[in-house]
């Protein structure tokens, strides 16, 4: 089972940026998309990272991620028109519930900020490699090794963890479990209970990394124990003057009314 955050290789522009590069990237788009409440720079946002997607070679990630994400977002969008009641009235119904002008408005900026901000994120850790990641945080960021060692642990048992609980779910599908229902209630009283085999595993496994890190000198490693050396060259220094001006345009679009 292939998830978004594994690894795809390549020779492309982004993959030969500086990790530091790459990451100050996503946290500027998402720091941008969250400064902003155009609807138009949020569009463009989201437009952007299909680009930097296409760029990288994994568009087709990135499609799967942005249907993915709007999938939930109409959760949100729905949860927000009902609740944001101030401005004016669309549309009354029963019960007391009114669709306002503003609650449209709010919902649109809170999915769009919701998709443009995850993607850069999920699409960066898809090129860049954990060790890369683990290496910036200690090399650059100064972060004590083993706070990044945790951070990048996490994120690779994530993919481990979804590939175990889609196993378990086959297993009981195969023994007649109706786990493809469309009833949202009866579904998740049905997968609950499979949360505690899960639990078990899960906590196996982290007790093996655990000992196998101990075991190669975990306590004994520092910023000095990486062998890699990560430099800054001039399209480092292009792509991070371009996230500066992505986060200024964002403050600058809240003047812009669509």
């Amino acid at each position: 089972m292939r998830s978004f955050f594994d690894y795809i290789p390549g020779n492309s522009f982004l993959h030969r940026l500086n990790p530091l590069s790459r990451i100050f990237l996503s946290f500027m788009i998402s720091i941008a998309c969250f400064s902003s409440k155009s609807h138009l720079f949020l569009l463009l946002m989201i437009l952007l990272n299909l680009v930097l997607a296409a760029l990288a070679g994994i568009l087709n990630r990135g499609m799967e991620l942005l249907k993915n994400l709007s999938k939930f977002s109409v959760f949100i969008f729905v949860l927000q028109v009902l609740f944001v009641r101030r401005g004016e009235v669309l549309l009354e119904m029963p019960f007391n519930i009114i669709i306002t002008e503003d609650g449209i408005s709010t919902a649109i900026i809170i999915v769009l900020r919701l998709i443009g901000a995850t993607m850069p994120l999920a699409l960066m850790l898809s090129i860049t490699q954990m060790n890369d990641l683990s290496n910036i945080l200690v090399v650059k960021l100064k972060i004590p090794y083993k706070y990044a060692f945790a951070f990048t642990t996490a994120l690779r048992f994530i993919p481990i963890f979804a590939s175990e609980m889609s196993a378990i779910i086959e297993a009981q599908v195969s023994r007649g479990v109706q786990l493809d229902t469309k009833n949202i209630f009866k579904k998740t009283r049905l997968i609950l209970p499979l949360c505690l085999p899960l639990l078990i595993t899960s906590m196996k496994k982290i007790e093996g990394s655990a000992i196998s890190a101990e075991i190669r000198g975990f306590y004994l490693r520092t910023g000095e124990s990486c062998y890699r050396k990560y430099f800054i060259n001039w399209n480092d220094v292009g792509v991070l003057l371009f996230a500066v001006i992505l986060f200024i345009s964002a403050v600058f679009s809240n003047n812009i009314k669509l």
